[in-house]
């Protein structure tokens, strides 16, 4: 048996061989020559301690508001951040400055739609249609589908519209006529050609799942201005690629995830109570759950997901008398039902798309931050040409009829309305076009933005942006600063490290705001 102090064999070789690592990086003390390393063990347990020192006192100093904060959930401060969003996730909160945009409409083409038929006319790629040719860099090329081929140009015209002359093509006859109030983007670029990642970099700023929506980001700096009815709505006429991950919260509190509304019927599955069960019965209930919930969650006040979901308790029961209202049409004029394009014919083509659109102004009007709408299928790598026609159609006089619509009623000024998919569609195809990322269309109307101009310029034939590049990045950068926000300071913690919608990029394209 060993006695106290004494070591053994093997302890005492680690120890040499401690030693001899620590002499090929330290330099010997003269005075310490027993202590190879610089220092004792004594003076190593001290100098460790006063790095934990360090840092309680450095968390205590910010909490006292010593150092100048960056905010991570609009004006809330770190230090008062958790606990506000705990007990009051979606409770309303004001930005960065003074926004310009209130809320988003976001109307989202899944598929990608051709810039090439749609926003960016162009003449020389018409006439050489059939020619081959090769197309793009070698970069250029790694975001598109296929380079190379006979180059296919658009069949249709594409007039100047408004006051400003912004060339449109005819498909979108209707929204040509918006065109002074619309700032289209014809530089756009993102980092990938492949529908699920591209998605979710449009909706996420990320090609990767997991990460907070842009919808998800809206509520958290900004909550909401109706405590009844959710910050965050999404509307699926066809459902996009990578499915809810498209509107999901990510790493945030759950909160602030996108509800999904139905255009018809009850908004959400499961609204109206159990049969028999009263208001005020059903109120006891909520009580009681919110009580055994809140125990629970002071016994651990860093599980956001026990707060989301007592906040979504209380918001399910308040939706009940609220949300149905938000789907009755009966008060809406036929003049107004027309601009839309809803006649109650639902096989008539604007129908189904006009009923989301009136829906998400609807839900602007009380309160909700963030709406999408999400239609499809812009996928034409067969018959581009039929397909665009059939999409635009449905989409072309809705989308009109909304823009009219928030003008009429003064809330254009405030309302941020963005149309887009996840990149555009090659210049080169046979009877169809392929997926496109290194340049296409997306336009913002509205909230700011500054109307009746066609911002960026690409290449003779689409392929590539030749002017003003708009990464992704860029575009949720201004859509964040039109709400009032400096994206790089809208950010929350997860996993070690402050994250952002914009990730470690991004740019404000001044030029697109009024």
């Amino acid at each position: 048996m060993r006695r106290h102090g004494q070591r053994s064999t093997v302890a005492h070789a680690t120890q040499t061989r401690f030693f001899r690592l620590r002499l090929r990086n330290t330099v010997p003390d003269p005075l310490n020559p027993n202590f190879p390393c610089g220092i004792t063990r004594r003076q190593a347990i001290w100098q460790a301690g006063a790095g934990f020192f360090g840092t309680a006192m450095a968390a205590m100093l910010a909490r006292d508001g010593f150092f100048p904060a960056r905010a991570m959930g609009a004006s809330l401060t770190p230090a008062s951040q958790p606990t506000n969003l705990a007990l009051a996730p979606l409770a309303a909160r004001q930005p960065h400055f003074a926004a310009k945009a209130k809320r988003v409409i976001f109307l989202y083409m899944v598929g990608g739609p051709s810039h090439l038929d749609t926003f960016d006319p162009k003449p020389e790629l018409v006439k050489r249609h059939g020619q081959k040719q090769s197309l793009g860099s070698d970069n250029e090329r790694a975001t598109s589908q296929k380079a190379s081929g006979e180059l296919k140009g658009a069949p249709w015209k594409f007039p100047k519209c408004g006051k400003s002359g912004v060339e449109v093509s005819e498909l979108f006859s209707h929204v040509g006529k918006c065109v002074d109030d619309i700032a289209v983007v014809r530089s756009m670029t993102a980092d990938s050609a492949a529908h699920g990642s591209a998605s979710i970099q449009m909706n996420t700023g990320h090609i990767r799942p997991g990460f907070p929506s842009m919808g998800s980001w809206a509520a958290y700096g900004l909550g909401t201005l109706n405590q009844n009815m959710p910050a965050f709505v999404v509307l699926v006429n066809g459902a996009p690629y990578s499915g809810a991950q498209n509107w999901s919260a990510g790493f945030m509190p759950a909160a602030f995830q996108g509800t999904v509304f139905g255009a018809t019927g009850d908004p959400i599955l499961n609204l109206r109570p159990a049969s028999g069960v009263s208001p005020e019965h059903q109120r006891r209930q909520i009580d009681l759950l919110t009580k055994l919930n809140e125990g629970h969650r002071q016994a651990e006040p860093l599980n956001t997901e026990l707060a989301a979901r007592i906040a979504n308790y209380e918001l399910a029961f308040r939706m009940q008398a609220n949300a149905p209202e938000v789907i009755d049409f009966g008060q809406e004029s036929p003049a107004t039902l027309d601009q839309y394009g809803i006649e109650g014919d639902t096989k008539k083509e604007t129908e189904k798309f006009g009923r989301s659109c009136l829906m998400a102004r609807r839900l602007v009007e009380r309160g909700v931050r963030f709406v999408q709408i999400y239609h499809s299928n812009w996928d034409t790598h067969g018959d581009n040409d039929k397909r665009h026609q059939k999409l635009c159609g449905e989409t072309d006089k809705p989308i009109a009829g909304l823009l009219t619509d928030l003008k009429q009623r003064g809330l254009l000024e405030d309302t941020l309305v963005v149309w887009g998919g996840e990149f555009g569609r090659t210049p080169v195809g046979t009877g169809g076009r392929d997926h496109h990322a290194a340049a296409f269309s997306m336009w913002m109307a509205g909230g700011g933005a500054k109307g009746g101009q066609a911002y960026g310029v690409t290449d003779d034939f689409g392929f590539a942006v030749a002017e003003n590049r708009v990464h992704v990045h860029d575009l949720h950068a201004t859509i964040l600063h039109l709400l009032g926000f400096d994206h790089e300071l809208l950010t929350y913690f997860h996993s070690g490290r402050n994250f952002r919608l914009t990730d470690v990029s991004g740019r404000v394209v001044k030029e697109l705001i009024a």
